[in-house]
């Protein structure tokens, strides 16, 4: 069995799901020597994704990253930020060793602050 790939996104300034959120994931291409965009994603109102970011045999091995656009979610809650924003887009790096697991990468945001780490 395969693994999956997720995400979602809590808002703990108002204590509740981002939604309307942007993330992009990206890997790690040898070949290329530079990270390359596999998709684009909008959070919807639970925080989560309609969808695993990946899953089954798109689920490989390597190096990751998640842009979580933070900044243009804070513009569009009327959130008093700096301009430019102290946070505008988060960047999560991780790896995947093995396919057969499931990743679980949650952000707990806030306009000053930001806390992850792999969850089940």
């Amino acid at each position: 069995m395969s693994g999956k790939l997720t995400t979602h996104v809590l808002d703990t300034s108002i204590g509740r799901p981002a939604a309307g959120l942007t993330i992009e994931l990206w890997k790690y291409n040898d070949d290329l020597g530079d990270y390359e965009k596999l998709q684009e994603a909008v959070t919807m109102n639970d925080g989560r994704l309609e969808q695993p970011l990946l899953e089954g045999e798109a689920l490989t091995a390597g190096r990751y990253e998640l842009l979580f656009h933070v900044g243009a979610y804070f513009a569009t809650m009327e959130v008093v930020t700096d301009d430019p924003p102290f946070l505008n887009v988060i960047p999560v790096s991780f790896g995947i060793s093995n396919n057969h697991d499931d990743y679980h990468v949650p952000l707990l945001i806030a306009p000053g602050g930001y806390s992850t780490y792999r969850g089940s």
